[in-house]
């Protein structure tokens, strides 16, 4: 007999529930890659036992202890841990379960395997799963790749809050493709990557992994990553060079009550949908995406891992999701140890099975419960046939069952080669964004700059960010001004140290010794005073600005300002008159009041990954013109947190002794040269509520360099049912031109861009007035009006 199974409205998929010892005539039909999808699944489905779904749904990751000795796979040992095969194992990668190995949230090499030892474990694995199991069955992998293949000597990129803010899509797309070839090469089909979270508060220590406060904007990015992994629009099965993504995390994750990781999102309804979904919403419906990844946070009194409205009726329902939906790590436990709205590990696998979830990262305690939980009728079986049917869809999808294995040759040959490197180096360069430059104070001027002290903290580091490895190469600041400007006088002085130390797998962090810190700014002061300009090199670590993970793993701040005794170098080198120009080199947004009042010109580098020595020091010389904009806005002080651009009018009143307004405002980002933008022109001014509309944009460069200039394309709404915000940013475009040449730039806003969720929650485009807004900032547009009749 036959039994149709759906979660939410997922598609209903036939599985044929008869005997899995009945005797199959020749090859089993979910072994002919030829057949249905559908079908193969059914046929596979048919054949296994309870415990052999069970474990499709479950994860290894200290379980591969159980699996190898040192780093090498052992197939009898996994034959006697795993009887019933292995369904997925936790970031292949790392070494985690190798003894003395606990962790690997990056940085030192040694808690990796090395790309050829990836391979082989895999290769290994995969040939025991297909060959001395059962089935047949071949294991899914899972890595992270945020900006860049976390393993040793994968490329790294800038960090994901640069990258939005090149505001360059095929960037974005060119980006992730090679960031997919890299991770396949060694025989991974999956990423836990992109975060598409729409983050409001720089509290939290995360905010670095986003692509900033934008909904709009996270959106774009968003399709550009995930069709730069997976391939473009809708598809069936997974291409060479490809992986399936994760959309992370579902949702409200990145305003955290009190800015602190995993803590309630208190956001309406309305909010939620217009706000928060929007990245989401978009990605699923114009891309294949693979997975998605529920938020730890809880949404009015409901943890996202058991949230039914939230995965079933919005995103399998309304919005006819297809993929997986696999925990964060350890998600589906929390709703027993933190959230305590289950009664046990397996009241917290009964619930995440209901609300859609089908796979538990990283390691499955809960769903260890779920067999016996079936055999004594506590638990339906029909929960754990719709998540493992999911998760065999999905490796049928990824061609598993054809070809699971990496292939070292190819990984050897691209990973991290000249083409990566150069790709890296155009993305540095273009997340370069400058925030002030008082009296052209740059670029510097290779015959008139003299000496040049370069001091700071962030130096002589190449910092790369959370989710970043090791790769084949880096080059800091210093190296990279010593690089394109070899024959200039450089000087240099550590300034201060940031932390105690620079391993960012470290529970507990300590800020450096504040007496050795006004040492080494006395000894900056004595090498800066010789010297004829300086360049500061200051902000964060991967320390200071991080995932916080555990109660004893931190990540989140109270104080947004720059830590420990950097505004006291800062201070302290502005004080010798001499011109001093600053390399924010950091991942939370620069909220430091003291550093932009004292400088003369904030280069905001943010972590420019694995060449951003070269692309800072390009930009400081003036090789490189900056274009990149800022993709959050940027408060003064954490006073002003939550603030963000796409406000609401009642908004931003102001305080008693301080200034309402930002300290930079979303979009901003200045350039070496000037451009000129025109007022939208549209071709009339009456629009119907079920019309696009065309808008144009002039923009000239008259200025005497070359540059590039990122052309904002906002909407205001107003004599509507409910409070629209003030500007919301319905296009944008990144274009190159020489002194003065000029473009248009066409958008089209569509009748869905001009919608929103009205009293009776219904989205609907409201008749009204609209002013179409352009710029090249939040803070600096020109107008036309329009009507939606």
């Amino acid at each position: 007999m036959l039994r149709l199974l759906a979660g939410g409205s997922m598609s209903a998929l036939a599985i044929a529930c008869v005997s899995p010892d009945l005797p199959a005539a020749g090859e089993p039909l979910y072994k002919n890659a030829a057949a249905p999808i559908p079908a193969r699944v059914a046929d596979l489905m048919a054949r296994m036992t309870l415990a052999e779904k069970v474990q499709q749904i479950r994860t290894a990751w200290q379980g591969k202890a159980d699996m190898i000795d040192e780093l090498e796979f052992k197939p009898a040992k996994a034959s006697a841990a795993f009887p019933e095969g292995i369904g997925h194992v936790t970031r292949p990668s790392d070494k985690r379960g190798v003894p003395g190995i606990t962790g690997a949230a990056g940085g030192s090499a040694a808690r990796w395997r090395t790309p050829q030892q990836t391979v082989e474990f895999i290769n290994a694995l995969q040939r025991w799963a297909l060959e001395d199991t059962r089935l047949g069955i071949p294991v899914l992998v899972h890595e992270e790749s945020l900006h860049g293949y976390m393993a040793t000597e994968a490329t790294m990129f800038p960090q994901a809050i640069a990258l939005s803010g090149t505001f360059d899509t095929d960037l974005m797309h060119r980006v992730q493709s090679v960031i997919a070839r890299e991770v396949r090469s060694r025989g991974v089909h999956y990423v836990l990557s992109p975060v598409v979270d729409t983050v409001r508060d720089p509290r939290w220590g995360r905010i670095e992994e986003t692509w900033g406060e934008c909904p709009y904007v996270c959106a774009e990015m968003g399709v550009a990553a995930v069709e730069g992994l997976q391939g473009p629009g809708k598809f069936e099965r997974l291409g060479p060079d490809k992986v399936f993504a994760t959309l992370k995390h579902m949702t409200g994750h990145g305003q955290p009550e009190a800015g602190n990781n995993i803590s309630p999102a208190q956001i309406s309804e309305r909010e939620l949908r217009e706000d928060f979904f929007t990245p989401f919403r978009e990605i699923v419906e114009r891309t294949s995406v693979g997975a998605i990844m529920p938020s730890y946070n809880e949404i009015d009194g409901i943890p996202s891992h058991a949230n039914t409205w939230l995965l079933g009726d919005v995103l399998r329902g309304e919005w006819g999701f297809n993929g997986i939906i696999a925990s964060d790590y350890g998600g589906v436990h929390e709703l027993f140890t933190l959230h305590k709205v289950a009664e046990s590990l397996e009241d917290a696998a009964h619930q995440s099975l209901l609300a859609g979830v089908d796979s538990e990262l990283p390691e499955g305690m809960a769903f260890a419960t779920l067999q016996d939980a079936v055999e004594a009728g506590r638990i339906p079986v029909e929960l754990i046939d719709r998540a493992c049917a999911r998760m065999l869809t999905f490796k049928f999808r990824a061609g598993l069952f054809e070809n699971p294995y990496g292939d070292w040759d190819k990984a050897r040959e691209i990973t991290g080669n000249a083409e990566a490197r150069a790709l890296a180096l155009e993305a540095a360069r273009k997340s370069m964004c400058l925030l002030t430059n008082k009296d052209g104070a740059l670029p510097l001027n290779e015959a008139s700059m003299g000496r040049v002290a370069v001091i700071g903290p962030n130096h002589a580091i190449a910092r790369l960010g959370g989710y970043s490895s090791v790769p084949k190469q880096t080059i800091n600041l210093i190296e990279g001004l010593r690089q394109v400007a070899p024959s200039a006088d450089f000087v240099t002085a550590q300034g201060v140290f940031i932390t105690t130390s620079e391993d960012r797998s470290q529970d507990l962090i300590y800020l450096a010794p504040r007496d050795r810190n006004l040492e080494l700014i006395e000894e900056a002061v004595r090498v800066a005073r010789g010297a004829d300009t300086i360049v500061l090199a200051i902000g964060d670590t991967e320390q200071t600005s991080r995932e916080g993970f555990a109660r004893n793993h931190l990540g989140d701040r109270t104080d947004i300002d720059i830590v420990g005794e950097q505004n006291a170098l800062v201070d302290a080198l502005a004080a010798l008159g001499k011109p001093l120009i600053v390399c924010a080199i950091n991942g939370r947004p620069p909220s430091w009041p003291n550093v932009v009042e004292k400088a003369d010109a904030v280069l905001e580098c943010w972590y420019p990954g694995q060449e951003g020595g070269v692309a800072m020091a390009e930009t400081l010389l003036g090789h490189n013109n900056p274009g990149a904009k800022l993709p959050v806005s940027v408060v003064r002080n954490e006073g002003q947190v939550p603030l963000f651009y796409n406000r609401k009018p009642s908004s931003r009143r102001g305080y008693l002794f301080d200034d309402a307004g930002p300290l930079f405002a979303f979009g901003h980002g200045l350039s070496y040269t000037s451009f000129a933008i025109s007022a939208p022109r549209v071709g009339k001014a009456r629009f119907g509520t079920d019309e696009e509309i065309p808008v144009t944009v002039e923009v000239a460069n008259t200025g005497s360099m070359a540059g590039d200039e990122v052309v904002q394309l906002y909407i205001t709404r107003t004599e509507v049912s409910v409070t629209r915000p003030v500007l919301e940013l319905k296009g944008f475009r990144r274009v190159s031109l020489q002194p003065g040449e000029r473009t248009s730039v066409s958008f089209t806003i569509t009748p869905r861009q001009l919608s929103f969720w009205n009293r009776a929650m219904e989205e609907v485009n409201e008749p009204g007035p609209v002013t179409l807004s352009a710029g090249n900032s939040s803070a600096s547009l020109q107008t036309t009006e329009i009507t939606i009749a």
